[in-house]
């Protein structure tokens, strides 16, 4: 369970004033993400039994503690993925990594908001920590993503590998690539014999035309 109403309000200030502040340094891309969250949006982390809610009031985003009866997106997952979400990662929903109910384009929204604005989490995390512990969660945070990144594309990379060389389900990329060749030079021997086919066609037309002689 999440340790007390304190730390899930200061979580809840940390988000709401980070994302307030890159709204206000960056006009252009303000309303992406207030469109994304112009109805409610619900945050669980898994494991933590805390709910983040995020809305539009006027030009800016609140973000509470409680879930919201009229939510339109309930997004769910692991806390390190909502920190990859929060730092831009635009494979943390096709990885499944991140659990969506509700409107989907939405959360594709948010993600593409986030990815514009760059929120500035660790200056936010700074007023109550301080620069110092708020710098070392950050580092700690961002080494713990490009672990996981680089681990999800080592996995999926040896997936696709046993899928076509060890299982033999699907055929081998050099079996493919010999195959799409072979159906490329077919094609082509195809093409010029029919263009033989059509000269010798022309050449009996003309053979079997009957001369006309002029008087």
């Amino acid at each position: 369970m999440f340790p007390g109403p304190t730390l899930q309000a200061a979580v809840t200030q940390v988000v709401e004033q980070a994302l307030n502040r890159a709204l206000a340094l960056d006009p252009a891309a303000r309303q992406s993400l207030l469109d994304a969250v112009a109805a409610p949006v619900q945050f669980d982390f898994s494991g933590l039994g805390l709910c983040l809610s995020l809305r539009t009031v006027g030009e800016q985003v609140q973000v509470g503690s409680t879930p919201p009866e009229d939510a339109v997106l309930i997004v769910s997952g692991r806390p390190m993925a909502f920190a990859a979400l929060a730092q831009s990662d635009d494979r943390v929903f096709s990885d499944e990594r991140l659990q969506v109910q509700g409107d989907v384009s939405r959360a594709h929204a948010l993600q593409r908001a986030l990815a514009r604005l760059q929120p500035d989490w660790e200056a936010a995390l700074a007023r109550y920590t301080g620069d110092v512990p708020a710098h070392f969660i950050g580092q700690r945070v961002r080494g713990a993503l490009r672990w996981q990144k680089q681990a999800f594309a080592s996995l999926n990379a040896n997936l696709e590998e046993y899928i076509h060389e060890e299982s033999r389900s699907l055929p081998g990329r050099n079996e493919l690539a010999a195959t799409f060749e072979d159906i490329d030079q077919l094609a082509l021997q195809t093409d010029r014999l029919a263009a033989r086919l059509d000269r010798l066609q022309q050449q009996l037309d003309a053979d079997s035309s009957p001369s006309t002689e002029s008087s």
